[in-house]
């Protein structure tokens, strides 16, 4: 019994997919009487039918969809095993796989990227950027070494994912220079429902934290005005910048447009009764504060080079904590 071969699973997820053998062949460079005789093998080895031959078509049969399944479990644990080794020198050469949510992977990231690369200059990164969901289920999946996200994990990930935070970000409420709370810089909480709104979709984490901290300060999202929802935070600002909606938004992509005076971020007077914040110039403002999560399978293999890019991701949130404590030291001693 010679049982089956790395190569004849590679050519039956290949014809699986396409459902066509010369497709298969023209993906895998191999000709497509090999790809039928490897399918052939397949199927005599186990007196089984991977696929009905259905006039000039095939479809997939039962024995066909469980082995498509294992098969690319097998490939993919081959796949990781062979990065495993590769990296057995020095972290001079092999790939990394990140996936990052928007914000994150647009203005926190690549900083991080470069370090590390500044390390290791051998080593290829391949960073995925998409809503946060989708990094936790990509990262569940397998896609990603590590996820990096804004956004909760959801329950049903919790027991695949181990996360921990690595950073943190503000969301800042900002309107353009045609809306009326441009001049004002500040409102009361509760003029929140008196204007249009610019938001993200829901799987977006920064829609998820926006609409957290509405909860927190008593508002539903159906009392706002939602004129537009976004995929992405850039067409937000865009939107903003060149209408009337307010939009709740990272601080880091309005850092730019702040300072050029083309948005406002605005300030909210927590105006309703009991302590809810700390105290600013006898006023009490609401904040958004939200943790930027590492993402890891519990489970899955781990490759060095993903190890080294997590302590250096560790590394910098305890020198930043650091740096935080000592500057708040000298100003206590000023003071």
């Amino acid at each position: 019994m010679a049982g089956m071969t790395l190569e004849q699973l590679k050519i039956f997820l290949a014809v699986a997919h396409h459902l066509h053998f010369t497709r298969a062949a023209e993906e895998l460079y191999i000709t497509q009487p090999a790809v039928s005789a490897a399918i052939q093998n397949l199927e005599q080895e186990y007196g089984i039918k991977l696929f009905h031959r259905i006039g000039r078509h095939i479809e997939i049969a039962e024995a066909g969809k469980l082995l498509q399944v294992e098969a690319q479990k097998i490939l993919d644990q081959v796949s990781l095993t062979e990065r495993g080794l590769r990296e057995l020198n020095n972290l001079q050469r092999g790939e990394l796989k990140l996936g990052s949510s928007l914000t994150i992977g647009n203005y926190w990231l690549p900083s991080k990227i470069s370090e590390f690369k500044s390390q290791y200059p051998g080593i290829q990164i391949d960073c995925t950027l998409a809503n946060a969901e989708t990094i936790c289920v990509g990262t569940a999946m397998g896609q990603f070494d590590l996820g990096l996200v804004e956004g909760d994990v959801k329950p049903a990930l919790q027991s695949t994912l181990e996360y921990e935070i690595i950073g943190s970000d503000r969301l800042q409420i900002v309107v353009g220079e045609k809306h009326p709370w441009f001049e004002q810089g500040e409102i009361e909480l509760s003029q929140l429902t008196q204007t249009p709104w610019v938001m993200r979709v829901p799987e977006s984490g920064t829609q998820q934290r926006f609409e957290e901290a509405l909860q927190n300060w008593g508002i539903n999202l159906d009392e706002l005005n939602v004129i537009l929802v976004f995929t992405s935070g850039e067409m937000a600002k865009a939107a903003i910048e060149n209408g009337v909606g307010a939009t709740g938004i990272s601080e880091l992509m309005v850092k730019k447009e702040i300072q050029l005076g083309t948005l406002q971020p605005i300030r909210v007077i927590d105006n309703r009764q009991g302590e809810s914040a700390m105290p600013t110039a006898g006023y009490t403002y609401v904040e958004i504060v939200r943790p930027f999560f590492k993402l890891k399978h519990r489970q899955r293999f781990q490759t060095a080079l993903s190890k080294a890019f997590e302590q250096m991701l560790i590394s910098s949130v305890l020198n930043n904590s650091h740096q935080h404590s000592t500057k708040k030291e000298k100003e206590k001693i000023k003071s």
